[in-house]
């Protein structure tokens, strides 16, 4: 599915109502922004709640005998190391290069089902690697359309979700199989505390036929909170202030876990994953540059692209990421910083034409509530 033929959300009606100013994602047409504009979104979910629609995310069941066992052979993280009803951050590595095919989510059912959530570009691909790979009676099942995905993201999204009946409460990393109830039917809903945000919320894996009414019972719930609908655009700002990484950008097949300093999601101690051997012998010798936070000292505002330099004659890297933090009121990025590079050094980013100086910091920039309660 091209850009130019894109697929649409369950609830792509109620975002063209509420005058959301769509894009191209993924291959996927998805909210931009709704009328309040990124910032406002951006604030309601770091002061409140919003309300995402992130139904363009994968969704695939691995399922049969041996189906945990094949994930944790092929993925990066160690799926033994949690239980039924926990979820896990994970990396889908290329064998040979030990380059990021995708970062996704792995939710452990039990041990002949785990439901993977990749990102919407690299959906098909992790799906194909996997299945290629699989043993004899284990299943890889493409669910991508069948599901949305909504994501309740704020301070305020335990009251929002306790009005609209879904439980609340289980820990950050885990997840809770629920009924809802739609018009005197029960509507199985996973209720997951999970996020990309940084604050405490949920994302609500919901049938597709029943996402919008859905929908509209959570923005209803948290009108009291002054709830808002918001799109990727704060999305991705309130992922740069935490220093998540982005596939695409951040993470690619040219990057590693170790660049990306992402070591912490990679099982070294299992006997295999994907890339295992290649990722071992970087993580040993050092990585020759490594994913840093850039922070402005003036008032640049840093984009993917733009050119970072140690002086105006040695070059370094190109910014991954990069934006204008609403909560910092200055510009953030992201970066793949040569390590020879002092982590606390300035350096000038190339905006416009005009070098800005930039603070190398250690990512997040902000504090966040994700694991709280």
């Amino acid at each position: 599915m091209s850009d130019a033929d894109p697929r649409v959300s369950p609830l792509h009606d109620r975002h063209v109502a509420l005058g959301a100013k769509l894009a191209g994602f993924g291959g996927w047409s998805m909210p931009l922004e709704y009328a309040a504009g990124t910032v406002k979104e951006h604030t309601a979910v770091r002061t409140t709640v919003g309300l995402f629609d992130v139904s363009h995310l994968g969704k695939a069941m691995v399922s049969g005998p041996g189906a945990a066992a094949h994930v944790n052979a092929t993925l990066s993280n160690d799926l033994g190391k949690i239980a039924p009803g926990q979820a896990q951050y994970t990396l889908c590595c290329d064998d040979a290069t030990g380059g990021v095919v995708d970062d996704l989510i792995a939710y452990y059912h039990d041990d002949e089902h785990v439901l993977l959530v990749p990102n919407a570009a690299n959906h098909a691909e992790v799906c194909r690697r996997l299945r290629e790979a699989a043993p004899e009676g284990v299943r890889v099942v493409d669910h991508h359309t069948e599901y949305a995905v909504l994501a309740l993201q704020g301070r305020r999204s335990d009251e929002v979700l306790t009005a609209v009946g879904l439980p609340v409460g289980h820990d950050y990393m885990t997840f809770v199989d629920a009924a809802w109830q739609d018009g005197g039917s029960d509507v199985g809903v996973v209720v997951c505390r999970t996020g990309y945000t940084g604050e405490r919320g949920y994302e609500l894996i919901v049938p597709a036929d029943a996402a919008g009414a859905l929908w509209d019972a959570l923005l209803a719930a948290g009108e009291e909170h002054d709830i808002l609908p918001c799109g990727l655009g704060a999305r991705d700002t309130l992922r740069t202030e935490m220093g998540y990484p982005l596939h695409g950008q951040d993470i690619t097949l040219d990057v590693t876990p170790v660049q990306a300093r992402l070591g912490w999601a990679v099982g070294w101690k299992k006997d295999a994953f994907w890339g295992r051997e290649v990722l071992l012998a970087e993580k040993e010798r050092g990585p020759e540059r490594l994913l840093r936070g850039l922070r402005a000292v003036g008032r640049g505002i840093p984009r993917p692209g733009m050119l970072v330099s140690l002086t105006p004659d040695v070059p370094l890297c190109e910014i991954t990421s990069g934006t204008f933090s609403p909560t910092l009121r200055t510009g953030i990025g992201l970066a793949l910083v040569p390590t020879m590079v002092d982590p606390d050094a300035e350096v000038g980013v190339d905006v416009r034409g005009r070098r800005e100086v930039f603070q190398l910091v250690k990512p997040p920039f902000v504090d966040t509530s994700v694991r709280e309660g």
